[in-house]
């Protein structure tokens, strides 16, 4: 079977410490760059047919941009962790090129692409933060890359917070079939990072960690059944996916890029029958009061 989960630094390629695209065997509509930068560190992102949403994960950081021999900057303010609400995201359209420097982590989400559209700065202000789900399957999403917020060709790009013993990216769902209106075909990439709860005094031993699976549908045979941490990263071509969660005293973040090959950019998914009941069973259970997160009140 294809493997389909790698570990922090597996993926490591050209300085940046992860990179997914075209490379990896039998992945072909997204691609995903992490980096840890410096003072005096620069990532580059060369022209191609290819649309990008550069993401700050810790940090703030410049992006120096070229869009048809057009130079300008564009300043991405960022936060102490990605547990501290949304960052400042810039959207760089098919055949543009940038430089990044900064301090910190960052993320790029990426997507083959021809479609064009304009160049896209959207504060942290103006991010769409969603509340999601109730009880113990509450969880907070940022949608700056969902088609209400953002035009773009192909991606679709969010972040999810799932605070300790939470669950989320559950009842298991797919996306592997085009049902028009029903379900999408989408690969979806899961960028992991774990920390401990905020409010807890942990130990300098404490080791954040969450769990995370997937298993096959009529698409395809896949197996992820698996802790994650920090800087993992899970690989969806098909088949249902979920839970994430969220182990006790431990926050889980996610990163999700996903892109397809149907010309509707759109997320339908289609629930695991045996599980998509739990949805209704979620109606009047109060929300989890810890959300939500946001740089105030970060624990350092």
């Amino acid at each position: 079977m294809t493997q389909w989960f790698f570990r922090n630094g597996e993926l490591a390629a050209d300085g940046w410490q992860s990179v997914v695209d075209a490379n990896l065997d039998g992945w072909q509509h997204t691609g995903l760059r992490v980096a840890q930068l410096g003072d005096g560190d620069a990532r580059s992102l060369d022209a191609g047919n290819i649309e990008r949403l550069i993401i700050p994960l810790a940090g703030s950081f410049s992006v120096a941009y070229v869009i048809d021999g057009e130079k300008d900057v564009v300043r991405l303010e960022g936060r102490s962790s990605v547990f501290a609400g949304p960052p400042d995201v810039a959207y760089l359209p098919v055949g543009s090129s940038a430089e990044i420097t900064g301090r910190g982590r960052i993320a790029v989400a990426e997507a083959p692409a021809t479609e064009r559209h304009p160049f896209a700065y959207i504060p942290k202000s103006e991010v769409p933060v969603e509340l999601r789900g109730s009880g113990r399957s509450s969880r907070q999403v940022h949608n700056y890359g969902t088609p209400a917020a953002l035009a773009a060709s192909k991606f679709i790009v969010c972040e999810v917070i799932t605070p300790a013993e939470n669950w989320s990216s559950f009842p298991a769902h797919k996306h592997d079939e085009n049902i028009p209106g029903t379900e999408s075909r989408l690969e979806e990439i899961y960028y992991f990072e774990t920390a401990v709860s905020r409010g807890l005094d942990a130990p300098a031993e404490a080791d954040p960690f969450g769990l995370f699976a997937t298993y096959s549908s009529r698409a395809g045979d896949i197996d992820i059944n698996t802790i994650v941490r920090t800087g993992d990263i899970a690989l969806v071509p098909y088949g249902y996916h979920g839970p994430a969660a969220a182990a006790p005293g431990y926050d889980m973040y996610y990163l999700n890029v996903m892109a397809g090959p149907d010309p509707e950019r759109v997320w339908n998914i289609t629930d695991d029958p045996a599980h998509g009941w739990v949805r209704g069973s979620w109606e009047g259970q109060e929300f989890d009061s810890r959300l939500p997160y946001s740089e105030e009140g970060q624990q350092q």
